[in-house]
């Protein structure tokens, strides 16, 4: 993926906002999945769940590989904690502005 880490945090928290995506990142962090299986899972059309795997592959939260006539899908552990270090720098963030307002709040 090129551009910059902030686009980067959009793409995998714009493949993460949805509940199927981070059901199908489930899957395939469990283990590698067939896109056709993974479709068979889902009340939606082979085409629909193939454009979640796009989404989830295009932000590198998982690798997809052929196999004969199969496309073979693999979630990226990496990534996945790409975005927890990313939540716990935010999370970091967040906690200081708490300890501050504290500290104001003793000072008073």
């Amino acid at each position: 993926m090129n551009g910059t880490s902030e686009d980067r945090a959009d793409a995998l928290f714009h493949a993460l906002a949805d509940r199927t995506r981070r059901d199908i990142l489930r899957r395939v962090l469990a283990g590698e999945h067939s896109v056709s299986a993974l479709a068979a899972s889902y009340d939606m059309s082979f085409a629909a769940v193939q454009k979640h795997v796009t989404v989830l592959e295009r932000a590198g939260l998982l690798t997809k590989r052929r196999r004969g006539r199969e496309q073979l899908a693999s979630g990226d552990v990496e990534a996945v904690r790409s975005v927890a270090s990313m939540l716990t720098e935010l999370e970091g963030i967040w906690r200081g502005r708490i300890d501050r307002i504290d500290a104001l709040l003793e000072e008073n």
